[in-house]
């Protein structure tokens, strides 16, 4: 990843959402070559000078200090996670790691807490948004990402290259967006992430919608909300999501997948949970 022009893409964007009248500001009525602030705007609302910010911009500027980078997140009405994206972007940089990444491995007291999730979908992932582990109803409800290729499980992947994934995720271009938005918030945190380098080029060229959702330079840390999917066998699921990061590791989460109780869902899972049963040869009583 090239991070001068990271930085320069990100705040051009940043900048180009937000209005003067939006930012406080009265507008002069010159005429603005593009949309949003121009840069002495930005320089102004951050108490900086238009020379600093211009190099701050263009990546020339070194790293500004912590003061520097929450008045310019203030100026620009960032919110938690284009903040933190922002400090990583502007972060002190690291020396490239030319040795491979070691494969992930899940958690151990975090698998067995998925292994207690019996009758709703759960999963956790990893870096990458790679599926590290799923039980069986999320395999169901999603994908089977077991019976995949270990490389090849990854949620931004299926939701992006999978034929399916379109007829299964309710509200698939929202998903697959914000996820594309989760991919680039790892780019900050990872830049030399071999891997995932190697994933953002495998759907460039794969993905019709992937090169314009990855150039928005939206970032999203996702913590909780509602999901639907279209269930070929048991119709349409309804859930309320949450994403928990386990304390003093950020680079998992545990996604649990909850219905209303007493909802038309539940009752889906409960015929889902059978039916999972009975194809796996376990008598349907194992599976209440």
């Amino acid at each position: 990843m090239d991070r001068s022009r990271e930085i320069a893409d990100f705040l051009r964007s940043r900048r180009a959402r937000i209005t003067p009248d939006r930012a406080g500001l009265t507008d002069d009525h010159r005429a603005r070559r593009v949309p949003g602030l121009r840069r002495d705007e930005v320089a102004r609302l951050a108490g900086v000078s238009t020379e600093y910010y211009t190099r701050l911009e263009q990546g020339r500027a070194g790293t500004p200090s912590p003061e520097v980078v929450e008045a310019l997140a203030s100026a620009l009405q960032l919110d938690l996670a284009e903040r933190e994206h922002l400090i990583d972007l502007l972060a002190r940089p690291t020396p490239a790691r030319r040795a491979p990444t070691a494969p992930q491995r899940v958690r151990p007291g975090l698998y067995l807490m998925l292994q207690t999730l019996e009758h709703v979908p759960a999963f956790i992932m990893g870096r990458r948004t790679d599926v590290l582990a799923a039980n069986a109803l999320a395999r169901a409800v999603m994908t089977d990402f077991e019976a995949m290729p270990a490389t090849q499980r990854n949620l931004a992947r299926y939701l992006l290259l999978d034929p399916e994934a379109r007829e299964r995720v309710g509200d698939w271009a929202r998903i697959a967006a914000e996820t594309v938005a989760m991919l680039r918030l790892e780019a900050g945190r990872h830049p030399h992430d071999r891997r995932l380098a190697d994933l953002v080029g495998e759907l460039t060229l794969q993905s019709p919608e992937f090169t314009t959702w990855w150039n928005d330079h939206h970032v999203l840390r996702r913590t909780h909300g509602t999901k639907y999917y279209h269930h070929p066998v048991v119709g349409d699921l309804y859930f309320a999501y949450e994403s928990l990061q386990p304390p003093g590791d950020p680079d998992q989460t545990l996604c649990v997948y909850n219905p209303e109780p007493g909802s038309s869902t539940a009752e889906a899972l409960r015929l889902l949970s059978s039916w999972i049963a009975t194809e796996a040869g376990t008598p349907a009583a194992a599976a209440e």
